[in-house]
């Protein structure tokens, strides 16, 4: 496999829950980067937290990554910045594909921590009323640059400035943005015949969709 290597920009993880208006009544998207180096488990980030477990964190949703190549699009559409966890996203990096990365591929960030891409981020009513922008969540799922979840697969430590090098990935060559665009039947087929077959875990989720 042709290296693929990036940089870990930001580190972020909450700062405060915040009302909201949903069923939950908090809110953990206010991420915000932090300095120095975050210890990374099972579950996500050291001391960051979801208010909603229903619909996120767990190991399949331990990890939120967003490029900032993306950012920046959104950032020339919108006229504002789009500042490092401004998304609810614990990693904002650079020269690496978050959601046109291959479902399965692993990451190795710094040199401790290894991630696995597992699904796309689904925009909610909680996202739109942080954005503030008219009908935000059809907008942010037409653009689907949606970035990817991924599991902790070798807990450790990162750290903003950390390299970010792909160490593996898998052959169906199924990207994230296809899981939440749509998937045909071949990219169904390759994905559950490879879950079947033990070489990668797709999550239960992505698993309804094949």
């Amino acid at each position: 496999m042709e290296s693929t290597a990036g940089a870990l920009l930001a580190v972020c993880r909450v700062h405060q829950l915040l009302p909201d208006r949903g069923p939950v009544g908090v809110t953990a998207i206010d991420k915000r980067p932090v300095p120095g180096p975050v210890k990374v488990g099972r579950l996500g980030l050291y001391a960051d937290v979801q208010a909603s477990r229903e619909h996120h964190g767990g190991a399949d949703q331990a990890v939120y990554a967003y490029s900032e190549e993306e950012a920046g699009r959104w950032a020339a559409e919108l006229g504002r910045e789009i500042a490092p966890g401004l998304f609810g996203e614990n990693l904002r990096v650079a020269g690496i594909a978050t959601t046109d990365a291959v479902v399965g591929e692993r990451w190795r960030v710094g040199t401790d921590v290894v991630l696995e891409v597992t699904m796309p981020r689904t925009p909610c009513s909680t996202f739109a009323r942080r954005m503030g922008e008219a009908g935000w969540v059809g907008r942010f799922a037409d653009r689907a640059d949606v970035g990817c979840y991924l599991r902790v697969v070798r807990k450790g430590s990162l750290r903003a400035g950390d390299p970010i090098e792909v160490v593996d990935r898998p052959s169906h060559g199924v990207t994230v943005r296809r899981v939440f665009t749509g998937l045909d039947r071949d990219d169904a087929a390759a994905l559950r015949a490879g879950h079947e077959a033990g070489e990668w875990e797709l999550p239960e989720k992505v698993l309804r969709l094949v």
